[in-house]
């Protein structure tokens, strides 16, 4: 926060829910001012425990509303017709001021797309120069939805890649930047 972020990604899943909630206390800046995003965990899916997983989220937060929502994993073993109507349901309860999904494929992105009775307006999913999601991505864009890359760097692989520092190189930018 202090460096200018002010998108701020955690998850129940990560354990650190607690800190990130102090560390935007601590930084003394508006909540308005901050893009806080959490995720609700596969093994939460089912209506009772997402609602029950929100609120712990909110409450470990001490926040009250996030600004995205997201489904972590989808679950081959809870239908999204469970788990759509409950991340609706918190949207239009106000603990989320905006829905979405992480870590589908364009199939699961439809059928979600299609269960949801609130617009989503993300996609999550891990995108670099190693992992080719051209069609996720592509489908995002086509239904009007913001794609949220993580592991940009590919878990740290891509910064000792050739080309890649050959490219950087050329335009004055590190590995990074490139990626």
């Amino acid at each position: 926060l202090k460096a200018g972020y002010r998108h701020i990604d955690t998850a129940r899943k990560y354990g650190t829910e607690r800190v990130v909630g102090e560390a935007m206390r601590a930084a003394g800046l508006a909540r308005a001012d901050i893009f806080l995003t959490t995720k609700v965990s596969h093994e939460n899916l089912r209506a009772a425990d997402f609602a029950r997983s929100v609120d712990e989220s909110l409450a470990a937060l001490k926040v009250d509303y996030v600004d995205l929502l997201l489904i972590h994993w989808p679950n081959p073993d809870i239908a999204l017709s469970e788990c759509m109507p409950a991340l609706a349901k918190a949207k239009r309860q106000g603990l989320a001021r905006h829905i979405g999904v992480a870590n589908f494929n364009v199939v699961l992105l439809e059928r979600a797309l299609e269960l949801c009775p609130e617009p989503l307006v993300a996609l999550q999913a891990e995108y670099h120069p190693y992992l080719d999601q051209a069609k996720l991505l592509a489908a995002a864009r086509q239904r009007g939805l913001v794609f949220i890359a993580y592991c940009p760097l590919g878990r740290g692989r891509l910064l000792g890649d050739p080309v890649l520092a050959e490219i950087a190189a050329a335009r004055g930018r590190s590995v990074a930047q490139v990626a």
